[in-house]
């Protein structure tokens, strides 16, 4: 079966970005309605730490981007909490724009280094 150009691009970010024990990668998925985020450890293959943007339960009305900040800090706090500091941030076979970069700050900005 024929690769698709984002199965292609997303394995090409994949081979890059390994996650072992000392540092898991923090893999982003991004839906039309929501961003879903995850530290995955890739040696013992199991998810170490989940955030769905559902989670938040915010009050306000925001836009995706800023609901996309929101959910880095979150999984920041969520993974700090599990003794994770440090990540290697996967972006799947998204461009490092828009909503994807907002979960990525508002991880630095939650205390997370990558």
């Amino acid at each position: 079966m024929e690769k698709t150009i984002k199965q292609t691009r997303q394995s090409r970010i994949r081979a890059k970005a390994k996650g072992v024990a000392a540092k898991p990668r923090l893999s982003v998925f991004r839906s039309n309605k929501y961003i879903y985020a995850q530290v995955i450890d890739d040696q013992t293959k199991t998810t170490l730490v989940e955030a769905v943007e559902k989670e938040l339960g915010l009050k306000e009305k925001l836009n995706k981007s800023d609901r996309a900040k929101e959910l880095g800090k979150l999984i920041a706090k969520k993974a700090i909490a599990k003794k994770i500091a440090a990540v290697v941030f996967d972006r799947g076979s998204y461009r490092y724009h828009g909503r994807v970069k907002a979960v990525a700050e508002g991880a630095r900005e939650g205390g997370l280094k990558f």
